[in-house]
């Protein structure tokens, strides 16, 4: 069988400039000091858990920033090539990351094709992001002692 796109498959929402503002003040928001209320068709109301409100709070900030925001359970199986797009990557780079461990990776049972935890790539993502951080502050402390030598 087949396996579709994870990806494709993924609620994706995407931002409406119209809502910049009410999206800026929602993220704004401490998640602990907000309860969202939902009306039913039928009237009934209840709160969201606190779980939701978080997503919600953070999807906002996200969409005030002009980003859209896709949904997708940290647990999901993505593809190489889905991992590539996720990073922004070229897919036969990310092919050398799972060679080389830097991305966990596992095999689909009887199987040579691959899979990637999305948990594992997002933290690859920080971990790539922490150096990329690293590196641009030593640049600027070398700057600095070259303009003022």
């Amino acid at each position: 069988m087949a396996r579709t796109s994870v990806l494709a498959r993924a609620e994706k929402v995407e931002p409406n400039p119209s809502h910049q503002c009410a999206l800026a003040a929602t993220a704004r928001m401490a998640p602990e000091q907000v309860q969202v209320l939902v009306r039913t068709s039928d009237g009934g109301e209840f709160a969201l858990p606190r779980e939701l409100v978080h997503i919600l709070l953070a999807s906002a900030g996200e969409l005030a920033r002009g980003h859209a925001v896709t949904v997708l359970a940290s647990e999901v199986q993505l593809s190489p090539a889905e991992t590539a797009e996720l990073l922004g990557l070229s897919r036969p780079f990310v092919t050398r990351l799972l060679d080389a461990g830097d991305i966990p990776s596992m095999n689909l049972p009887g199987s040579s094709h691959r899979v990637v935890r999305l948990a594992d790539v997002l933290t690859f993502q920080q971990r790539r992001e922490r150096r990329r951080e690293g590196r641009r502050q030593i640049a600027d402390v070398l700057d600095d002692t070259e303009s003022a030598s």
